[in-house]
């Protein structure tokens, strides 16, 4: 019982950091979620983060049954599970360094006008907007095999893979959240200068991140 409740808030923790990891690159949704944050005001700023959040959870589950269709074919064809889960880890966690790098060199195009101009809509067609923009980049379904390979994240138990699942949503949820109230509340010195810096410290972090745990991995040392 004890051993079920730590692999499931494991589960829980790794999930948060999926979400996370997943939406904090400033691609097009999240210039859109702060330029609406700017605009219109940070609750159509987070609305738009929930329909993104939505569609990621939808390339999660497909890159989930992905990994669950392969991982048999790998285990057929090499040595054992054992050494399945550490080739996954070790190509993920260059894979997740490459995807850091991008994120650091990458500069958002944007243009963020100043003011509240335009009609802001309602809440629910600016979640359905960013639902439909992030739908629209399946790149991401690639960025969820690496994540989930990293992390050792699908499993075949059917209620704990479930509370994973959730807890990515919250991680995306959080970060989108946290970044809206961030904005809100330094509007006046929010601008694309500060979202290629947050981009560039985001890419760091993801690679630093990426580096430890591949030393981790090839050092036998159990950091997930």
């Amino acid at each position: 019982m004890f051993e079920s409740t730590i692999d499931i808030l494991d589960g829980i923790f790794k999930g948060l950091i999926i979400g996370v990891v997943a939406s904090a690159p400033m691609g097009p949704v999240g210039v859109l979620i702060v330029q609406r944050t700017l605009n219109k005001g940070r609750w159509y700023g987070f609305f738009t983060g929930i329909g993104a959040a939505v569609s990621d959870m939808l390339y999660a589950v497909l890159a989930a049954v992905g990994m669950g269709l392969l991982r048999p074919f790998f285990e057929t064809h090499l040595m054992g599970d054992l050494t399945v889960q550490w080739l996954l880890q070790v190509v993920a966690s260059l894979l997740l360094f490459c995807f850091g790098f991008w994120t650091y060199r990458t500069r958002p195009k944007t243009n963020i006008p100043k003011g509240r101009t335009g009609k802001k809509g309602t809440l629910i067609q600016n979640g359905v907007t960013g639902f439909f923009i992030t739908l629209s980049n399946p790149i991401i379904v690639f960025l969820f095999l690496i994540l989930f390979a990293r992390f050792n994240f699908v499993t075949p138990d059917r209620f704990k893979l479930g509370v994973e699942f959730v807890s990515v949503m919250f991680g995306a949820l959080g970060w989108w959240l946290g970044l809206t109230y961030l904005i809100s509340k330094v509007r006046s010195k929010f601008n694309s200068d500060r979202i290629f810096k947050l981009n560039r410290t985001i890419g760091v972090v993801v690679m630093v991140v990426s580096l430890v745990m591949f030393f981790f991995t090839i050092t036998g040392k159990t950091l997930y």
